[in-house]
């Protein structure tokens, strides 16, 4: 195995927060047209005065369908200017070759300054300008962890996701410890959290004990979750699909005359651990359920990470009949690495709220072989460079994956962050 097949081992890691991540430098050597196609990259070993002789060749194209890398640096030369460049240091050889990490959390400034966004490519038409963020990782990432995560390092957590801008951070569930013994300081990290300002902190709560504990502890927003599978619904829930959405609608009406806003969860929405495939029409008509309950968003849930783009079309397509797009969000497992094209698909038909977990944490307790699920940090850097805003931070998302994976003790699942880990260990080589 080579050095770069290694694995990176926690104390090879550098510490992102050792690293200034809002140190921009203007002499760093700056990304061509070509480089910024589809969106930021790594400029490896690029001489800076260099040029790409290659560019001919993309001329063939049509330009009705995609917008080529020299088509591309006609409109970009203009904005390019006043880019401004994300480095994690500036490692000079020979005062020509430059090791600099572009990351796209500044990717705004090159949409907006050069035009590029206002010509639509076919292939995003009807992708949305802004995506919400729905961070899981406190709830969803470590419910399933077997040592205990202490309180302190939770609510620790919560605080660096909502100061990194995330809109939305799920902070806990109010289930029964005999059930999720990970969770069993709900109560604790909600007191802890509640007055929080900057983004809303959403908890679980499967039944009408639940939301009554939730709303003594200060929880002000909830979430309940069905399941498209008959049989996942009694493993998870310990009833079925009727029962649990009569259960929900306790929980709903009690949320109304309190006036807490309610989401709903569908999973098992691709395909069920014990039962294959799910027909979309079973997944549609419990979201239809939820949505005409009172859930003002609905999450649509591949538990098992098992959805690729040819069977998420046809389950968006279904539920999008009877729901409104715009309450309509999709929750994918990384099981098959299949999350961010599923996820690129869904923008494409409306989508514009998505569900993932700080550092690829999570997998559900009942579902067997389910990894977890996709990382914030991976969907952040992808939406940057869609030009697509999240105005979250990705700097200091970066810092809070680092952060519980170093308490977890292993390597974080994004792949975003080991790329940048490794690409600032190779840096620091030269």
């Amino acid at each position: 195995m080579s050095s770069l097949e290694e694995p990176l081992g926690l104390d090879k890691l550098p510490s992102l927060s050792n690293i200034d991540l809002h140190r921009f430098s203007s002499s760093a050597c700056r990304p061509i047209g070509e480089d910024l196609g589809m969106g930021h990259r790594w400029i490896e070993g690029r001489n800076c005065s260099s040029s790409n002789s290659g560019e001919e060749e993309f001329e063939e194209y049509s330009r009705d369908s995609i917008r080529w890398p020299k088509q591309m640096r006609d409109t970009t030369e203009r904005g390019i200017s006043n880019r401004r460049t994300f480095t994690l240091g500036d490692h000079m050889r020979n005062g020509s070759m430059c090791n600099s990490c572009y990351l796209p959390n500044h990717i705004d400034d090159f949409w907006n300054n050069s035009g590029v966004r206002a010509t639509t490519y076919k292939l995003f038409k009807g992708i949305p300008n802004y995506v919400k963020i729905v961070e899981v990782g406190p709830r969803d990432g470590l419910q399933n962890e077997k040592n205990t995560v202490p309180t302190s390092v939770k609510v620790a957590l919560i605080h660096k996701l909502v100061s990194s801008g995330l809109p939305v951070v799920e902070a806990t569930s109010f289930v029964s410890p005999k059930w999720v013994p990970q969770l069993a300081d709900a109560k604790d990290v909600m007191k802890a959290v509640k007055n929080l300002d900057g983004a809303r902190l959403p908890v679980l709560t499967p039944n009408l004990k639940g939301f009554e504990a939730a709303v003594a502890a200060g929880a002000k927003e909830v979430a309940v979750f069905a399941s498209a599978s008959e049989s996942f619904s009694k493993s998870n829930i310990n009833c079925s699909i009727e029962e649990s959405l009569s259960r929900y609608r306790a929980v709903t009406d009690a949320a109304k005359r309190l006036s807490i806003p309610v989401r709903g969860y569908v999973s098992c929405v691709i395909g069920c651990p014990t039962e294959g495939a799910i027909p979309p029409s079973k997944v549609a008509y419990v979201a239809k359920e939820l949505h005409d309950m009172g859930c003002f968003e609905i999450s649509l849930g591949d538990t098992i990470g098992v959805g690729t783009p040819g069977t998420v079309l046809p389950m968006l397509e279904a539920v999008m009949a009877v729901v409104p797009v715009e309450k309509l969000a999709v929750h994918f497992h990384d099981t098959y690495g299949q999350s961010l094209p599923n996820i690129l698909v869904s923008l494409q038909m409306g989508i514009s709220t998505v569900d993932s977990s700080i550092a690829g944490l999570g997998g559900c307790p009942y579902a067997k072989g389910a990894s977890g699920n996709v990382a914030t940090e991976d969907v952040v850097y992808m939406l940057n460079g869609l030009g697509i805003k999240t105005k979250v931070d990705l700097g200091k998302l970066l810092i809070a994956g680092e952060y519980i994976s170093k308490h977890l003790g292993r390597p974080s699942g994004s792949k975003t962050a080991i790329a940048i880990s490794r690409k600032t260990v190779d840096a620091s080589k030269i």
